[in-house]
């Protein structure tokens, strides 16, 4: 009975954080209900019946089948008001779980690809931004994502059809298939992003070939700002104290990871902590992996045993890496200070 009632406890003690998310793919928000409401609302076939059959087909244990499922499931956003539909689930469902503020990541290729223009993607989206902060009161800021399995020179097109919303992206990102795609086949791309004013980040999934040289090149030849996953740094005792001393945050995502690797890395969690690297907490694609950001803090506290201290040293990093004015930062973290303070 006491366990029971602790974990209630710490549950409550989650949910009334202030929090910040760092690696969400807008893509990945996007719920069952709100598929078959955009697919009857475009005239496209899921060729699923219900949204219960079609999460029963969410049947995935890596990364490639992950991907396959997940672009397949983008047809039915073609219109600017899809992507604010979209968007706005995604911001109202992580308001109500008391996030704050998050970067949100964008695949603008995976749209264009289906002749989807970039401004509608990303008109519809920031649209839903502006009408979150007014009514909502949650801030965000837009990541724009390159599909690595592409051509360079595809990102490099997308990195151009972008300038003229500079105003409205924070940074740039590497995400998809990273087999056969390092880092390093984006240098150019990444060294006009980094002239243009954007900050960088890269994913690094976890257990994915090479990762260790992967992980590197972010570092020497990217200098990216930050890395997504990154779990994989923890084999080499000299990138965790590059990644420490550099304050890279590293945007962790344990619910997702349990269903990609089988493995929720609460044990890797708690090392990077130890080792004085900025690991994050975040949901990554809530709507496939059915957990958003309490879900996966809470999951840390029932399957790794995390408890209040480790649960706010994660979401004071997530405020401390994120990409934020100094005076917005340190808005937030008062505001998790007073939460402690009322809380503990």
């Amino acid at each position: 009975m006491q366990s029971q009632q602790t974990a209630a406890s710490l549950h409550a003690f989650i949910e009334q954080l202030p929090k910040a998310e760092l690696h969400v793919h807008l893509e990945g928000t996007l719920e069952p209900e709100l598929s078959f409401a955009l697919a009857a609302r475009n005239g496209v076939a899921l060729g699923h019946d219900t949204p219960e059959a079609l999460i029963a087909a969410y049947n995935f244990h890596d990364l490639p089948s992950f991907l396959t499922i997940y672009y397949k499931a983008m047809e039915v956003l073609l219109t600017e008001q899809d992507f604010f539909d979209m968007t706005w689930a995604y911001l109202s469902k992580t308001r109500s779980q008391n996030v704050l503020y998050c970067e949100m990541f964008f695949d603008p290729q995976a749209h264009t690809s289906r002749g989807v223009a970039f401004d509608t993607v990303i008109q519809g989206i920031h649209r839903a931004q502006v009408q979150a902060a007014a009514e909502l009161g949650v801030e965000s800021q837009l990541v724009m994502c390159f599909l690595r399995e592409l051509p360079a020179e595809s990102a490099m097109q997308t990195l151009l059809a972008s300038l003229p919303y500079k105003d409205w992206i924070v940074g740039v990102g590497l995400d998809s298939d990273e087999k056969n795609n390092p880092p390093i086949k984006f240098a150019e791309v990444f060294a006009r992003a980094r002239a243009e004013g954007y900050r960088l980040t890269m994913h690094c999934d976890v257990n994915q070939q090479n990762t260790l040289v992967h992980i590197r090149q972010c570092l020497d030849d990217i200098v990216v700002d930050r890395i997504d996953h990154g779990v994989n740094s923890l084999e080499d005792p000299e990138i965790c104290a590059e990644i420490a001393r550099r304050g890279i945050g590293l945007t962790v995502c344990p619910v997702s990871n349990r269903f990609v690797v089988q493995n929720l890395t609460g044990d890797e969690i708690r090392r990077m902590l130890a080792l004085g690297m900025k690991a994050t907490i975040n949901s990554d694609d809530p709507a496939y992996f059915r957990g958003y950001m309490n879900e996966n803090l809470i999951a840390l506290h029932e399957d790794a045993g995390f408890e209040a201290a480790e649960i706010t040293r994660l979401v004071r990093n997530s405020f401390e890496v994120a990409w934020l004015s100094e005076a917005r930062r340190s808005h937030y973290l008062g505001l998790l200070d007073q939460s402690l303070a009322a809380n503990i």
